[in-house]
């Protein structure tokens, strides 16, 4: 269908009606999604400078704190323990190391510091106090501050909030349908237990997933119901292109094309106006031009840095030459959201509970897994 004019000032004038709106069906994204190129374009375009300046686009660092030997068994993930991969495991980080890249990622123009760890969940313990540590010297850098550390209560997400947490990150990944053929360890649910543990506290909500695992357009559209249905729709939606890793499931997964990302990209845009749409993992495969039509398409967020937990990503150097060709700027800490006074812990009123909360373990079997698992053994 062709946007006329009428039909753009109808659009315009709903755009805050559609701000709010959670009902959005498989069917009706996927009729955004499969919209003629630049009818598509044009759409998101329009709904990106109602709610946010085109130019401005949110710079984070990504940062691993604890790197490899995790027990998950995620298909895209290198840091799974039971494949074999050239990725070098690491202990936790001390709070001193954290605070050194943190400045190195101010100095270079990122206003957040996302910090993750290869946990299936967090733990009460010594670990954990570490990472509160990290959060309340980050936030005293005048940073925005965000941890992707996997499932969480909501005594922990509290916990994390009263240290002075931004963002949690906890993605989707994927529809909940092809979520069963990706990751057997852990449950759909866990994930959307886990936003709303986050979102019973004050700290926003950072979700997205991936595409090119080999899931249908069906499979992306399930994806931005599932995240749109979450009230408040998150506050950022991470959108990661599949980087295959030698040892994982998805090693010989052949990479999405760029059109497929500026449709997804737009897509969400259209349909979650008012957050922020992270050009995530895959960047390194796109041109210059290519992700100047994901900005112009509604993204307004980067990983910045050298790498992002573990893949490749384009030099931050590299990214304020483009910034500076396209007459981008960057956003500025705390423009979204107010930033919060960390309690410092001999002043905490939140107790650990030691917890020991049943996630889940669905039981099924993956057989691209299990193959890589067994590779891995034989390599070993």
């Amino acid at each position: 269908m062709y946007l006329n004019q009428p039909d753009l000032v109808f659009l315009i004038n709903n755009l805050h009606f559609m701000a709010t709106k959670h009902n959005w069906t498989k069917e009706e994204i996927l009729e955004i999604y499969n919209k003629p190129f630049m009818e598509l374009l044009y759409e998101a375009a329009t709904v990106h400078r109602e709610f946010h300046d085109p130019n401005t686009v949110q710079v984070s660092t990504l940062l691993s704190i604890k790197t490899g030997g995790c027990p998950e068994d995620c298909g895209y993930c290198p840091q799974a323990a039971r494949y074999h991969t050239d990725i070098e495991g690491n202990d936790l980080m001390s709070v001193n190391q954290v605070k050194a890249q943190a400045l190195r990622a101010k100095a270079s123009g990122s206003s957040r510091v996302c910090m993750g760890a290869a946990w299936r969940n967090v733990k009460d313990g010594p670990e954990f106090d570490s990472v509160l540590e990290m959060v309340r010297t980050i936030n005293k850098l005048d940073m925005e501050v965000c941890c992707t550390l996997g499932m969480v209560t909501e005594n922990q997400a509290k916990r994390l909030e009263e240290a002075g947490l931004y963002a949690y990150n906890h993605n989707l990944d994927t529809s909940e349908d092809y979520y069963k053929e990706v990751i057997s360890t852990r449950g759909y649910e866990d994930r959307l237990d886990t936003l709303d543990n986050v979102r019973k506290t004050n700290v926003t909500v950072c979700s997205g997933g991936i595409i090119g695992m080999g899931e249908s357009k069906e499979d992306r559209a399930g994806m931005l119901v599932a995240l749109a249905r979450l009230n408040p729709q998150p506050e950022s939606v991470p959108i990661n292109a599949l980087v295959p890793v030698e040892g994982t499931p998805l090693e010989e997964q052949q990479k999405v094309s760029i059109w497929e990302m500026v449709r997804m990209v737009a897509t969400t845009r259209i349909i979650m106006p008012q957050t922020q749409v992270r050009l995530s993992a895959g960047r390194t495969d796109m041109s210059r031009e290519g992700q100047a039509m994901c900005f112009f398409a509604g993204a307004n967020s980067i990983f910045a840095g050298d790498k992002l937990l573990t893949t490749p990503n384009p030099d931050v150097n590299e990214d304020m030459i483009m910034f500076k060709e396209l007459g981008l700027n960057v956003q500025k800490p705390f423009e979204k959201h107010p930033q919060r006074k960390s309690v410092e812990k001999e002043d905490s009123k939140i107790d650990a509970l030691g917890e020991k909360p049943k996630w889940s373990r669905p039981g099924h079997q993956i057989e691209k897994n299990l193959e890589a698992q067994a590779k891995g053994k034989v390599k070993a």
